[in-house]
């Protein structure tokens, strides 16, 4: 018990008495019995359930008669309802009706034990309980309100192991949890959706206990069944908001052509535009071409599951970012005359600092505010702090380190995209596009572009010592670049950047090479760009940097944080609840990890990723940016390769190497992204391999798990159906088979996630440093804008940038989703650890988990103080801090959430 507490002491959870009967509930390998306390001091006899597959019950054998006569025992249960989440006195007010005006609605609540009675071969239930609301009136404000219910059960009932709730009232409740007699914990957190919506009842589980799919009481077997079953779609009907089911789709609903002909888009799923399924809205696409995609009305939301909806909390910070989002791209706008136009890079500078209402000074020269009354100048600072950007990290210790060539450089291994850089393996690089369609396959990359830059090796040398690395975007857009480039606004290259490292394991750009489709099949259309050897030549790779890192803000967003985290974990996630019961110890292991992702991922299809949305707007590809995700999707994603170590051996970053701590050594040991993410992905490992051994002795016992299989089954061939009849799907037939694949599901969900996403404020949010698109090429000597470069440089290269209004819209969106919201739940925390309260080796596995995230946290902050590691610690480097695990709420460019919650 010393352990247990100290144990709990370590984690946010729920506590239970420490009684004898709260112990007599663990998880045990054999039949155990204990005491019921009643207020008649009556004795009801709870069974411990058996691990599989010992029921020792022979239905064969005749029921002897029961010895004693059964007693009818009251049994207490305390329900606790989450009034912030009715939202308001709107929604609260039904029950506010019924409370003062009792009518026949009430909820009815019923116990299930996890044993059957002989006599009738069905579960032991307990008399049908009331919740009635006139019994106690609910309280506008308060968080909760808690009711006591009684329960009738015989007293052989046994152990409750399941409950049952149907709600005959107007509307929906916000269940969080039924405590049976103070020990028994049933942690619902669900939505009990009302009668008049032909809702079902919802069934759940004891909080005690976890069995694989052989090992259920045989009490609740076929309420498990039930359970899964009423979670399944078959792919028909329309769905209604207070649905729970959970089915699959293709995306058909991003595109918009009976608004407008320009927002027509192509359905993605498919072998023209494969692409992971999404969660089934039920709604077939208004469109009559089946081909393209078509929204529904924008006044009825995207359907996800019911349980799948943000949190009071959670919901409310996001709208309040949207509010102060809107604020923010609008009221600057108001302050120029020209919101196309920069006329000097104050004009951005102007966007971070302090301002008047309207930039007005007075007539001394001095803001007007130090002129005016108190009161005002107050009034006026509040809404200054409201529509404001703050700094973005990138600048904040050296604003004009956008310049430089080894801030460029640090972004491949410290900023915002970290999964690009590769090491090359051969020189000139060679493209894998058809010659016929996209011309030569050579770069025009040569040797005497880089071998004045390589501290005195040739470039074979070079490249045997690892010393030579890559961003190649080439493959990426050049099969998109003619569309692009016929866009309005819109001007791209299809870049690949050499890097040279140097002995202080930093990178310096030493080749950019612009590709552009050649007008001659024949003939490359590409341009080199060297280090600058004058002012003009400056300034040229000033502007070949911006498009460089236009490539990359495009592929990071479309292709490592859209395509690889959100929308490829979307069909593991739809799967696990369709075929993993809540009882399913993997479920419950990979429960935090699913948190609001599915909900993510449908606001992200209404204003991020659909025809005419803020990616298409704000990045170069536009209209082609979920073509080009399909394309990665379909050429380049692997599953076997997601894991942090295999795809840094993919990538030639890294090594095999046993006498390593990871099994992997890498090639550049200043690898912030790296070094730091092999640590959380170590921790993730020793964690699921621990889990994993506990439930999963031997392969067999992988192999038999009927839920498990069609997990994983259903993931790949509906889930990932354009991929499936891919040969590198792992198999799942062993215990390590397993622990590999959770292992990546939940680095996906939580660590890579964090690293791709929680920095786009921060890295991004100066857009000279990251412009996420180009307006105008790079002037040659004949052409008819080189003059105006040549006489302005400065102009010419503001003028590439997006407009105003373009940046104004960009910077309030990333600074959105790069927050974190008050409700986050951060790596190495879990709020359901009751659960396993009967298993002390999968609580101390956990405690581990908690001790070694809390060191990890420290050895990143002392790295990250260490002045020889020059990729994260120096004169105006801001320090690598977007894997320590922990965060408070806002843009704080750190802190590892469970899940994609945003």
């Amino acid at each position: 018990m010393a352990m247990t507490k100290k144990i709990f002491g370590a984690f946010s959870m729920e506590v239970f008495n420490p009684n004898p009967f709260s112990r007599a509930l663990h998880l045990s390998r054999c039949v155990q019995q204990t005491k019921f306390p009643t207020t008649r001091k009556k004795i009801l006899q709870l069974r411990k359930g058996v691990r599989a597959p010992a029921v020792a019950l022979n239905v064969n054998e005749p029921v002897k008669a029961v010895a004693e006569k059964l007693v009818a025992l009251n049994v207490t249960a305390l329900v606790t309802l989450r009034n912030g989440e009715m939202g308001n006195a709107e929604q609260i007010m039904p029950l506010l009706f019924d409370a003062f005006k009792p009518t026949q609605r009430f909820t009815v609540l019923q116990l299930v034990s996890t044993e059957i009675d002989p006599r009738t071969m069905e579960p032991k239930m307990s008399k049908e309980a009331t919740l009635d609301w006139s019994k106690k009136k609910p309280t506008i404000g308060a968080e909760r309100n808690t009711y006591k219910v009684e329960f009738i059960v015989d007293s052989d009932f046994g152990v409750p192991g399941a409950i049952t709730v149907s709600n005959k009232y107007r509307r929906e409740f916000f269940l969080e949890s039924i405590t049976i007699e103070g020990v028994v914990q049933f942690v619902c957190n669900s939505w009990i959706q009302a009668e008049m919506v032909n809702a079902k009842k919802r069934i759940f589980f004891s909080n005690k206990q976890a069995y694989l799919p052989c090992e259920t009481p045989i009490g609740l077997k076929e309420l498990r069944d039930e359970e899964l079953r009423e979670l399944r779609g078959d792919g028909k009907g329309q769905r209604i908001p207070s649905d729970r089911i959970y089915d699959y789709d293709v995306y058909n609903d991003l595109g918009d052509p009976e608004n407008e002909i320009e927002y027509e888009r192509p359905t993605l799923g498919g072998e023209k535009n494969p692409h992971p399924r999404r969660c089934r809205t039920g709604r077939p696409p208004s469109n009559k071409d089946m081909n393209m995609e078509s929204r529904s009305p924008s006044f009825m939301p995207i359907y996800v599951p019911r349980d799948e909806a943000l949190e009071k909390g959670k919901s409310d910070a996001f709208n309040l970012g949207k509010l102060k989002g809107i604020v923010r791209n609008i009221i600057p706008s108001l302050t120029v005359t020209d919101s196309n136009v920069f006329k000097g890079f104050s004009d951005l500078d102007s966007l971070y600092n302090e301002r008047t209402l309207l930039g007005m000074k007075s007539p001394d020269g001095m803001h007007m505010k130090h002129s005016l009354p108190k009161m005002i100048h107050k009034l006026q600072e509040s809404v200054e702090e409201i529509f404001k950007f703050d700094p973005p990290k990138i600048i904040s210790r050296d604003t004009s380190c956008w310049l430089r060539d080894d801030q460029f450089s640090r972004q491949a291994l410290a900023g915002i995209n970290p999964l690009s850089i590769e090491r090359i393996k051969e020189f000139p690089p060679v493209s894998k596009l058809d010659r016929p369609i996209y011309g030569p396959q050579e770069s025009a990359l040569k040797e005497e572009h880089i071998k004045g830059h390589l501290d005195g090796m040739s470039v074979q040398q070079a490249i045997e010592e690892n010393k030579l690395f890559i961003l190649d975007y080439h493959d990426m857009y050049l099969p998109f670049l003619n569309q692009i480039n016929s866009l309005e606004d819109r001007k791209a290259y299809a870049t690949r950047t050499i890097f040279f490292l140097t002995p202080m394991d930093t990178l310096k750009p030493i080749a950019i090479e612009l590709s552009l489709p050649p007008v001659d099949p024949n003939s490359p259309s590409s341009q080199v760009l060297t280090p600058p050897t004058d002012a003009t030549t400056n300034w040229l790779c000033q502007l070949g940097k911006a498009h460089v890192c236009s490539n990359d803000s495009g592929v990071h967003q479309l292709v490592h944080h859209w395509l690889r985290t959100h929308a490829c974990m979307e069909p593991f996630i739809i799967a696990a609840h369709r075929q993993l019961s809540a009882m399913h110890p993997i479920y419950k292991f990979l429960d935090p990890h699913m948190r609001y992702t599915l909900k993510i991922n449908a606001l992200a299809r209404e204003t991020l990723i659909n025809a005419g949305g803020i990616i298409e707007t704000d990045f170069t590809p536009g209209k082609f940016c979920m073509q080009i995700s399909c394309a990665a999707y379909r050429d380049w994603w692997r599953f076997d390769l997601e894991g942090l170590p295999a795809d840094l051996i993919r990538r030639g970053v890294a090594i095999p190497d046993p006498t390593q701590a990871h099994g992997i050594r890498l090639l550049i040991e200043d690898y912030p992204y790296a070094a730091d993410g092999l640590l959380i992905w170590s921790a993730i490992q020793k964690l699921a391999q621990s889990y994993v051994n506990y439930y999963y002795q031997d392969a067999s016992a992988v192999c038999s798990d009927t839920e498990l299989q069609a997990w994983y089954d259903e993931s790949v061939n509906v889930g990932h159906a354009d991929l499936r009849h891919a040969s590198w799907w792992p198999k799942l037939s062993s215990p390590d088979d397993l622990i590999s694949m959770l292992t990546t599901i939940i680095w996906l969900a939580s660590a890579q996630h964090a690293a791709l996403n929680f920095g786009q404020y921060p890295y991004g949010g100066h857009v000279p440093t990251r412009p996420p698109l180009m307006r105008q090429l790079i002037p040659k000597a004949n052409d008819p804008g080189y003059m105006s470069f040549f006489k302005d440089p400065q102009g010419y290269f503001l003028s590439s940038l997006p407009s105003w209004s373009q940046i104004t819209k960009y910077m309030a969106v990333i600074d959105i989703i790069s927050s974190h919201s008050p409700d986050e739940e951060y790596l190495g925390v879990r709020k359901d650890l009751s659960t396993w309260s009967g298993d002390p080796k999968i609580l101390e596995a956990f405690y581990d988990f908690s001790m070694e995230i809390k060191s990890i946290e420290n050895e990143i902050e002392k790295r990250n103080s260490d002045i020889s590691l020059r990729n994260r610690c120096g004169v105006g480097i801001s320090p690598y801090e977007l894997l320590i695990p922990s965060s408070g709420p806002g843009v704080t460019c750190r802190g590892v959430p469970n899940s994609i919650t945003v």
